[in-house]
């Protein structure tokens, strides 16, 4: 049962760390985006910053659960 449970949370952290790199990449267009206000552009360079620190933490949180899994 704690094979299954690993297995689902490694699913659910993937999942979580590939929307948390998604809205990182959109961010850092935005703030690339000379089209944009500064305010706009100052505020996707802090959320891409955001989202990096989240994709990592997923990702970190998802190989955990992957081992678990495979005991």
């Amino acid at each position: 049962m704690e094979t299954v449970k690993n297995a689902a949370n490694y699913v659910s952290e993937t999942v979580q760390g590939t929307g948390a790199e998604a809205s990182k990449e959109t961010n850092k267009s935005v703030a690339k985006d000379n089209d944009a206000s500064l305010t706009s552009r100052a505020t996707a360079a802090k959320d891409a910053v955001v989202d990096k620190k989240d994709e990592k933490s997923h990702d970190a949180k998802a190989d955990v659960h992957k081992e678990a899994a495979k005991n």
